[in-house]
């Protein structure tokens, strides 16, 4: 890894229209981003071996602060609306202007250059310029690193993220909403993330730009982990967060392929990211051992874990910050993860769902209409406390199961599954990890290791030919017995004291459902 300082450093990055004034950090590593993050102030060293930061008043993504670039090379094939806002080219240009500007005059700046996508035909290299050691950190891990050859031969890369936590933009002169934006110019490959100092922003921008470029080149990309068995067999988990995505695909059986950010290409499937950024609040020793050791690991960067100032032990209980904690840590911490980041064509999908309505069964098998409808819908629910205003369970509709990062409309990357499912013969399963006997606050969280027991029944093959019965309102076919689950949890109407409140709340969903996987299919 090289540091490069002066004009050689400046000349480098005249191509991203940056003249930088202070010192220029290239390629940093990790332990040299150590160093400069808890030289700086911003990072301090956690019991274990982890870095702790602190994101300050943004601790998630704020979609209402993203917008893209309408110009003409994407704007017709961009779903306009309120996911995909649009800011006009002169906006964008004069607050790149400022944003260089702030960028070139800062002492210190860190560039990282990494892949993005395992595939070597559809990744991309992307670079950072960030005015913080530990975002560049945690890009280092999130992303693949270049080989010795790559970073050699680099003239200039596919994407660029101009990245500067402490620049905020005036919303009377660059028209956003506040001082904290997302800027995507999707044509140029050029990001401009400001205002915030949440790194989730970094991850999802590089990951709304490959949900852009790989339908054009027939490639599926899906917000979605994966694992591979045994014998070759490869395993998709699509969810929204919550539902156990990560969870549940990192298993000591099944080495993992990566637990977010796929494309699925006529090669198989390959990993966008090299790392892994898991939500951590309340993780378990017992439930979640991979991930949980993570936490206590040179190289993770922890974002807004609670941690005793003496002793530096982290509390992944308290949610006093924020209950989105996260941590992020290369995909080598996990110790059966798969070093290629990719492997073959996909035998089972499974969607995962958290019901806080307790009326969907733990496991059913989807026909390809369902498969699509519940695609279409991404169907998951809040729980009363997550969010500020929601007292009472609510369902959430997020097409694709990554609403907030399709610049294209859901029916372009649905036909591209509903082509793959039919073309490779691929079953799929929606789990729910949600509530059974009741909904949340009246019945009872599905139990971890009974979610694990359908995972690895559906996934394995081994449901494949199980005995099934219909669901009378859902219409999926639900298995009436697996080895190690209660039987009664497979009939969810059995769990509940009242079969016609079920009935009533299950038929709701249902309708729901079908409503919104209509309308995001139009």
């Amino acid at each position: 890894m090289a540091t490069e300082v002066g004009e050689r450093a400046a000349a480098l990055l005249e191509a991203n229209g940056l003249a930088p004034t202070g010192t220029v950090f290239w390629d940093l590593s990790t332990e040299v981003l150590y160093e400069h993050a808890i030289n700086n102030g911003s990072a301090r060293l956690a019991h274990g071996g982890a870095l702790a930061v602190t994101t300050g008043v943004h601790t998630g993504r704020s979609p209402k602060d993203k917008f893209i670039v309408k110009e003409p090379g994407s704007e017709a094939r961009v779903a306009w609306g309120a996911i995909n806002q649009s800011i006009d080219p002169e906006h964008a240009a004069k607050l790149g202007a400022d944003l260089r500007a702030h960028l070139n005059a800062v002492p210190q700046l860190y560039v990282l250059n990494a892949r993005v996508g395992a595939d070597p035909t559809h990744g991309i290299i992307l670079r950072l310029v960030s005015e913080s050691a530990w975002h560049a950190l945690f890009t280092k891990s999130l992303f693949i690193d270049l080989t010795d050859e790559e970073r050699a031969s680099l003239a200039a890369p596919d994407g660029v993220i101009l990245h500067a936590p402490s620049f905020g933009a005036d919303p009377a002169v660059h028209k956003t909403r506040q001082g904290n934006f997302v800027v995507m110019n999707l044509s140029a490959g050029e990001i401009l993330i400001g205002g915030t100092e949440y790194a989730g922003e970094i991850k999802k921008s590089a990951f709304t730009l490959m949900n852009d470029r790989l339908p054009l080149e027939g490639v599926l990309p899906m917000h979605c982990s994966a694992n591979v068995g045994p014998n070759g067999d490869v395993a998709v988990f699509f969810g929204l967060s919550g539902t156990g995505k990560t969870t549940l695909s990192t298993d000591s059986t099944r080495p993992l392929i990566g637990d977010d950010e796929h494309g699925w290409s006529d090669q198989g499937v390959f990993n966008f990211e090299g790392g892994c950024y898991a939500k951590v609040i309340g993780l378990s020793a017992q439930a979640e051992p991979e991930i949980y050791a993570t936490t206590r690991m040179f190289g993770t960067v922890l974002e807004n874990v609670v941690m005793d100032p003496d002793t530096r032990i982290i509390d992944l209980d308290d949610d006093s910050l924020t209950e989105n904690t996260r941590g992020a840590y290369p995909l080598e911490s996990v110790p059966n993860a798969v070093p290629e980041k990719r492997a073959g064509q996909p035998t089972n999908i499974v969607m995962l769902t958290c019901d806080a309505f307790g009326v969907l069964p733990p496991v059913a098998k989807l026909s390809p209409e369902q498969a699509m409808q519940m695609f279409l819908a991404g169907y998951t629910a809040k729980v009363a406390g997550t969010e500020i205003g929601v007292t009472e369970p609510q369902a959430t509709f997020s097409s694709c199961f990554g609403a907030p990062f399709l610049p294209q409309p859901p029916k372009v990357y649905a036909a591209l599954l509903k082509d793959r499912i039919e073309h490779y013969g691929v079953d799929v399963w929606l789990i729910n990890t949600g509530w059974t006997g009741g909904g949340a606050g009246v019945g009872n969280r599905m139990p971890i290791k009974v979610s694990r027991a359908v995972v690895r029944g559906a996934v394995s093959g081994e449901l494949a030919d199980a005995a099934t019965r219909t669901d009378p309102i859902f219409g999926f076919a639900v298995p009436v017995a697996i080895e190690g689950v209660e039987p009664s949890l497979l009939d969810p109407k059995s769990t509940w004291p009242d079969p016609a409140a079920y009935d009533e709340t299950a038929t709701k969903l249902a309708a729901d459902i079908v409503a919104n996987a209509e309308k995001a299919g139009q």
